[in-house]
Protein backbone atom coordinates (compact mmCIF):
# COMPACT_ATOMS: atom_id res chain seq x y z
CA UNK A 1 0.00 0.00 0.00
CA UNK A 2 1.32 3.43 -0.98
CA UNK A 3 0.80 6.33 1.38
CA UNK A 4 1.58 9.95 0.63
CA UNK A 5 2.20 12.27 3.51
CA UNK A 6 3.23 15.89 3.38
CA UNK A 7 6.84 14.91 2.72
CA UNK A 8 6.99 11.85 0.48
CA UNK A 9 5.41 8.63 -0.77
CA UNK A 10 6.21 5.44 1.05
CA UNK A 11 5.04 1.86 0.96
CA UNK A 12 3.58 0.63 4.25
CA UNK A 13 1.76 -2.38 5.58
CA UNK A 14 -1.97 -2.60 5.09
CA UNK A 15 -3.81 -0.31 7.52
CA UNK A 16 -6.74 2.13 7.54
CA UNK A 17 -5.96 5.57 6.05
CA UNK A 18 -5.12 8.36 8.47
CA UNK A 19 -6.36 11.97 8.22
CA UNK A 20 -4.29 14.04 5.80
CA UNK A 21 -2.95 11.00 3.93
CA UNK A 22 -3.53 9.90 0.36
CA UNK A 23 -3.61 6.09 0.23
CA UNK A 24 -3.46 3.83 -2.81
CA UNK A 25 -4.01 0.12 -2.27
CA UNK A 26 -3.51 -2.08 -5.32
CA UNK A 27 -4.89 -5.62 -5.00
CA UNK A 28 -3.97 -8.28 -7.57
CA UNK A 29 -6.32 -11.30 -7.61
CA UNK A 30 -7.28 -11.09 -3.94
CA UNK A 31 -9.29 -13.81 -2.24
CA UNK A 32 -12.96 -13.21 -1.52
CA UNK A 33 -12.46 -13.06 2.25
CA UNK A 34 -9.43 -10.81 1.98
CA UNK A 35 -11.17 -8.43 -0.40
CA UNK A 36 -14.36 -8.28 1.66
CA UNK A 37 -12.53 -7.71 4.94
CA UNK A 38 -10.25 -5.03 3.49
CA UNK A 39 -12.94 -3.04 1.75
CA UNK A 40 -15.64 -3.32 4.39
CA UNK A 41 -13.60 -2.91 7.56
CA UNK A 42 -10.67 -0.71 6.56
CA UNK A 43 -12.30 1.49 3.92
CA UNK A 44 -15.99 1.02 4.84
CA UNK A 45 -17.18 0.38 1.29
CA UNK A 46 -20.75 -0.51 0.42
CA UNK A 47 -21.62 -4.25 0.16
CA UNK A 48 -23.05 -3.84 -3.35
CA UNK A 49 -19.80 -2.32 -4.55
CA UNK A 50 -17.83 -5.13 -2.92
CA UNK A 51 -20.10 -7.68 -4.62
CA UNK A 52 -19.35 -6.09 -8.01
CA UNK A 53 -15.64 -6.34 -7.27
CA UNK A 54 -16.00 -10.02 -6.40
CA UNK A 55 -17.86 -10.83 -9.63
CA UNK A 56 -16.09 -9.32 -12.60
CA UNK A 57 -17.94 -8.88 -15.88
CA UNK A 58 -19.40 -5.42 -15.35
CA UNK A 59 -19.76 -2.82 -18.05
CA UNK A 60 -17.69 0.34 -17.52
CA UNK A 61 -19.65 2.38 -15.02
CA UNK A 62 -19.54 4.73 -12.03
CA UNK A 63 -21.66 4.11 -8.94
CA UNK A 64 -21.75 6.66 -6.13
CA UNK A 65 -22.58 5.59 -2.58
CA UNK A 66 -23.56 8.14 0.05
CA UNK A 67 -22.36 7.91 3.63
CA UNK A 68 -24.43 5.78 6.02
CA UNK A 69 -23.99 4.34 9.48
CA UNK A 70 -22.12 1.32 8.06
CA UNK A 71 -20.14 2.72 5.13
CA UNK A 72 -18.34 5.91 4.17
CA UNK A 73 -19.08 8.02 1.13
CA UNK A 74 -17.23 6.66 -1.89
CA UNK A 75 -17.54 5.78 -5.57
CA UNK A 76 -17.15 2.49 -7.38
CA UNK A 77 -15.65 2.55 -10.89
CA UNK A 78 -15.48 -0.30 -13.36
CA UNK A 79 -13.14 0.17 -16.32
CA UNK A 80 -11.27 -1.84 -18.95
CA UNK A 81 -7.71 -1.88 -20.22
CA UNK A 82 -6.69 -3.50 -23.50
CA UNK A 83 -3.64 -5.50 -24.42
CA UNK A 84 -2.32 -7.33 -27.45
CA UNK A 85 -4.69 -9.91 -28.82
CA UNK A 86 -6.81 -7.86 -28.46
CA UNK A 87 -7.73 -8.89 -24.93
CA UNK A 88 -9.79 -6.77 -22.56
CA UNK A 89 -8.77 -6.65 -18.89
CA UNK A 90 -11.34 -5.45 -16.41
CA UNK A 91 -10.43 -3.67 -13.20
CA UNK A 92 -12.39 -1.79 -10.61
CA UNK A 93 -11.54 1.11 -8.34
CA UNK A 94 -12.95 2.30 -5.03
CA UNK A 95 -12.31 5.99 -4.49
CA UNK A 96 -13.16 7.99 -1.44
CA UNK A 97 -11.93 10.79 0.76
CA UNK A 98 -8.15 10.27 0.91
CA UNK A 99 -8.00 6.77 -0.59
CA UNK A 100 -8.23 4.79 -3.80
CA UNK A 101 -8.29 0.99 -4.01
CA UNK A 102 -7.74 -0.77 -7.34
CA UNK A 103 -8.66 -4.44 -7.82
CA UNK A 104 -7.48 -6.59 -10.74
CA UNK A 105 -7.57 -10.29 -11.46
CA UNK A 106 -4.37 -10.28 -13.50
CA UNK A 107 -1.73 -7.62 -13.39
CA UNK A 108 -2.39 -4.85 -15.88
CA UNK A 109 0.81 -3.27 -17.24
CA UNK A 110 -0.72 0.20 -17.46
CA UNK A 111 -1.73 0.23 -13.79
CA UNK A 112 1.52 -1.42 -12.71
CA UNK A 113 3.43 1.35 -14.49
CA UNK A 114 1.46 4.07 -12.72
CA UNK A 115 1.97 2.32 -9.37
CA UNK A 116 5.72 2.24 -9.99
CA UNK A 117 5.76 5.92 -10.96
CA UNK A 118 3.81 6.86 -7.84
CA UNK A 119 6.60 5.49 -5.66
CA UNK A 120 9.11 7.93 -7.12
CA UNK A 121 6.87 10.87 -8.06
CA UNK A 122 4.75 12.25 -5.20
CA UNK A 123 2.76 14.40 -7.66
CA UNK A 124 1.06 11.27 -8.98
CA UNK A 125 -0.52 10.82 -5.55
CA UNK A 126 -1.47 14.45 -5.06
CA UNK A 127 -5.07 13.29 -4.52
CA UNK A 128 -7.21 10.21 -5.20
CA UNK A 129 -8.60 11.98 -8.27
CA UNK A 130 -5.07 12.56 -9.58
CA UNK A 131 -4.25 8.87 -9.16
CA UNK A 132 -7.46 7.97 -10.99
CA UNK A 133 -6.53 10.30 -13.85
CA UNK A 134 -3.11 8.69 -14.29
CA UNK A 135 -4.67 5.20 -14.26
CA UNK A 136 -7.33 6.06 -16.86
CA UNK A 137 -4.82 7.93 -19.00
CA UNK A 138 -2.40 4.97 -19.01
CA UNK A 139 -5.20 2.54 -19.92
CA UNK A 140 -6.49 4.71 -22.76
CA UNK A 141 -2.94 5.13 -24.09
CA UNK A 142 -2.76 1.34 -24.40
CA UNK A 143 -5.73 1.53 -26.77
CA UNK A 144 -3.46 3.11 -29.38
CA UNK A 145 -1.18 0.07 -29.40
CA UNK A 146 -4.19 -2.23 -29.83
CA UNK A 147 -5.51 -0.12 -32.72
CA UNK A 148 -2.10 -0.23 -34.41
CA UNK A 149 -2.03 -4.02 -34.05
CA UNK A 150 -5.53 -4.33 -35.52
CA UNK A 151 -4.56 -2.05 -38.42
CA UNK A 152 -1.66 -4.38 -39.24
CA UNK A 153 -4.03 -7.37 -39.19
CA UNK A 154 -6.46 -5.59 -41.51
CA UNK A 155 -3.62 -4.60 -43.86
CA UNK A 156 -2.47 -8.23 -44.05
CA UNK A 157 -6.03 -9.33 -44.82
CA UNK A 158 -6.21 -6.71 -47.55
CA UNK A 159 -3.00 -7.97 -49.16
CA UNK A 160 -4.35 -11.52 -49.01
CA UNK A 161 -7.62 -10.51 -50.66
CA UNK A 162 -5.83 -8.57 -53.41
CA UNK A 163 -3.20 -11.16 -54.26
CA UNK A 164 -5.20 -14.32 -53.48
CA UNK A 165 -8.87 -13.66 -54.24
CA UNK A 166 -9.76 -17.30 -53.62
CA UNK A 167 -8.32 -17.38 -50.09
CA UNK A 168 -10.80 -18.17 -47.32
CA UNK A 169 -10.49 -14.95 -45.29
CA UNK A 170 -14.20 -14.39 -44.67
CA UNK A 171 -14.20 -16.21 -41.28
CA UNK A 172 -11.21 -14.13 -40.17
CA UNK A 173 -12.93 -10.91 -41.23
CA UNK A 174 -16.15 -11.74 -39.36
CA UNK A 175 -14.19 -12.79 -36.26
CA UNK A 176 -12.27 -9.51 -36.34
CA UNK A 177 -15.51 -7.57 -36.81
CA UNK A 178 -16.99 -9.18 -33.71
CA UNK A 179 -13.88 -8.26 -31.73
CA UNK A 180 -14.01 -4.69 -32.97
CA UNK A 181 -17.68 -4.40 -32.08
CA UNK A 182 -17.12 -5.72 -28.56
CA UNK A 183 -14.14 -3.44 -27.95
CA UNK A 184 -15.96 -0.44 -29.38
CA UNK A 185 -18.79 -0.94 -26.89
CA UNK A 186 -16.25 -1.02 -24.06
CA UNK A 187 -14.51 2.14 -25.22
CA UNK A 188 -17.83 3.95 -25.76
CA UNK A 189 -18.85 3.09 -22.19
CA UNK A 190 -15.40 4.11 -20.99
CA UNK A 191 -15.98 7.57 -22.47
CA UNK A 192 -19.14 7.83 -20.37
CA UNK A 193 -17.14 6.88 -17.27
CA UNK A 194 -14.52 9.54 -18.01
CA UNK A 195 -17.22 12.15 -18.47
CA UNK A 196 -18.78 11.25 -15.11
CA UNK A 197 -15.54 11.36 -13.10
CA UNK A 198 -14.56 14.68 -14.72
CA UNK A 199 -17.92 16.29 -13.91
CA UNK A 200 -17.99 18.91 -11.20
CA UNK A 201 -20.48 16.80 -9.25
CA UNK A 202 -17.87 14.08 -8.80
CA UNK A 203 -16.41 14.96 -5.36
CA UNK A 204 -12.95 13.42 -5.81
CA UNK A 205 -11.83 15.37 -8.88
CA UNK A 206 -10.44 18.85 -8.36
CA UNK A 207 -11.59 21.59 -10.80
CA UNK A 208 -8.05 21.99 -12.15
CA UNK A 209 -7.99 18.29 -13.07
CA UNK A 210 -11.02 18.48 -15.37
CA UNK A 211 -8.90 19.55 -18.32
CA UNK A 212 -6.73 16.43 -17.93
CA UNK A 213 -9.74 14.13 -17.92
CA UNK A 214 -11.02 15.98 -21.01
CA UNK A 215 -7.76 15.09 -22.75
CA UNK A 216 -8.24 11.42 -21.87
CA UNK A 217 -11.80 11.63 -23.17
CA UNK A 218 -10.58 13.05 -26.48
CA UNK A 219 -8.16 10.16 -26.85
CA UNK A 220 -10.92 7.66 -26.16
CA UNK A 221 -13.18 9.37 -28.71
CA UNK A 222 -10.40 9.09 -31.24
CA UNK A 223 -10.23 5.36 -30.54
CA UNK A 224 -13.95 5.00 -31.24
CA UNK A 225 -13.44 6.70 -34.59
CA UNK A 226 -10.49 4.41 -35.34
CA UNK A 227 -12.56 1.33 -34.53
CA UNK A 228 -15.36 2.57 -36.79
CA UNK A 229 -12.86 3.15 -39.59
CA UNK A 230 -11.45 -0.35 -39.19
CA UNK A 231 -14.94 -1.84 -39.26
CA UNK A 232 -15.72 0.05 -42.46
CA UNK A 233 -12.42 -1.16 -43.90
CA UNK A 234 -13.37 -4.77 -43.14
CA UNK A 235 -16.75 -4.27 -44.81
CA UNK A 236 -14.87 -2.93 -47.82
CA UNK A 237 -12.66 -6.02 -47.86
CA UNK A 238 -15.73 -8.26 -47.92
CA UNK A 239 -17.13 -6.26 -50.84
CA UNK A 240 -13.76 -6.35 -52.61
CA UNK A 241 -13.42 -10.11 -52.26
CA UNK A 242 -16.98 -10.63 -53.46
CA UNK A 243 -16.36 -8.36 -56.45
CA UNK A 244 -13.14 -10.19 -57.30
CA UNK A 245 -14.83 -13.58 -57.08
CA UNK A 246 -17.72 -12.34 -59.20
CA UNK A 247 -15.30 -10.95 -61.78
CA UNK A 248 -13.38 -14.21 -61.85
CA UNK A 249 -16.61 -16.18 -62.23
CA UNK A 250 -17.64 -13.89 -65.08
CA UNK A 251 -14.30 -14.55 -66.81
CA UNK A 252 -14.80 -18.29 -66.44
CA UNK A 253 -18.36 -18.11 -67.73
CA UNK A 254 -17.27 -15.92 -70.65
CA UNK A 255 -14.56 -18.40 -71.63
CA UNK A 256 -16.98 -21.33 -71.41
CA UNK A 257 -19.55 -19.41 -73.46
CA UNK A 258 -16.99 -18.61 -76.18
CA UNK A 259 -15.85 -22.24 -76.35
CA UNK A 260 -19.46 -23.45 -76.48
CA UNK A 261 -20.17 -20.99 -79.29
CA UNK A 262 -17.15 -22.22 -81.24
CA UNK A 263 -18.21 -25.85 -80.82
CA UNK A 264 -21.80 -25.14 -81.81
CA UNK A 265 -21.18 -25.06 -85.64
CA UNK A 266 -18.85 -28.01 -85.26
CA UNK A 267 -21.68 -30.00 -83.71
CA UNK A 268 -23.88 -28.96 -86.61
CA UNK A 269 -21.31 -30.04 -89.19
CA UNK A 270 -20.60 -33.34 -87.48
CA UNK A 271 -24.31 -33.98 -87.08
CA UNK A 272 -24.96 -33.12 -90.70
CA UNK A 273 -22.39 -35.54 -92.07
CA UNK A 274 -23.27 -38.14 -89.47
CA UNK A 275 -26.75 -38.71 -90.90
CA UNK A 276 -27.39 -42.22 -92.21
CA UNK A 277 -28.15 -41.34 -95.84
CA UNK A 278 -26.58 -43.05 -98.83
CA UNK A 279 -26.45 -40.10 -101.21
CA UNK A 280 -24.33 -37.60 -99.27
CA UNK A 281 -22.11 -35.92 -101.93
CA UNK A 282 -18.92 -35.92 -99.85
CA UNK A 283 -19.48 -39.38 -98.37
CA UNK A 284 -17.41 -41.27 -100.96
CA UNK A 285 -15.19 -38.32 -101.84
CA UNK A 286 -11.47 -38.98 -101.41
CA UNK A 287 -10.90 -35.67 -99.66
CA UNK A 288 -14.17 -35.58 -97.74
CA UNK A 289 -12.56 -36.17 -94.32
CA UNK A 290 -9.99 -33.41 -94.84
CA UNK A 291 -12.74 -31.14 -96.20
CA UNK A 292 -14.83 -31.53 -93.04
CA UNK A 293 -11.83 -30.80 -90.82
CA UNK A 294 -10.99 -27.75 -92.86
CA UNK A 295 -14.57 -26.53 -92.70
CA UNK A 296 -14.70 -26.91 -88.90
CA UNK A 297 -11.33 -25.20 -88.38
CA UNK A 298 -12.36 -22.37 -90.67
CA UNK A 299 -15.62 -21.74 -88.83
CA UNK A 300 -13.84 -21.94 -85.48
CA UNK A 301 -11.18 -19.45 -86.62
CA UNK A 302 -13.89 -17.14 -87.96
CA UNK A 303 -15.66 -17.10 -84.59
CA UNK A 304 -12.40 -16.47 -82.70
CA UNK A 305 -11.59 -13.60 -85.07
CA UNK A 306 -15.01 -12.02 -84.55
CA UNK A 307 -14.78 -12.35 -80.77
CA UNK A 308 -11.29 -10.83 -80.70
CA UNK A 309 -12.32 -8.04 -83.02
CA UNK A 310 -15.27 -7.05 -80.84
CA UNK A 311 -13.24 -7.45 -77.60
CA UNK A 312 -15.49 -10.13 -76.23
CA UNK A 313 -12.62 -12.55 -75.48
Amino acid sequence: MLVRTERAVQEVELRPPQPGEVVWLHLVHPGAEELTHTLSHMFRCHPLAIEDALHFGQRPKVDHYAATDTNAEHAFISFYALRSGPVSQEFCAFIGDGFIVTVVRDEIPAIAGVYHDARNNPEVMDSPGRVLYHILDACVDQYFAVVEELENVVDNLQMTVIHHPGAQVTPDIFRLKRQLQRIRYLVADAIHVIELVSHEAFPYTAPQQVVYFADVRDHALRMVNEFDALRDHLNGLLDLQMAQRTHRMNDVMKTLTVLSTIFLPWNFIVGLYGMNFQNIPELHWRYGYAYVWGLMLATGAAFVYVFKRKGWW
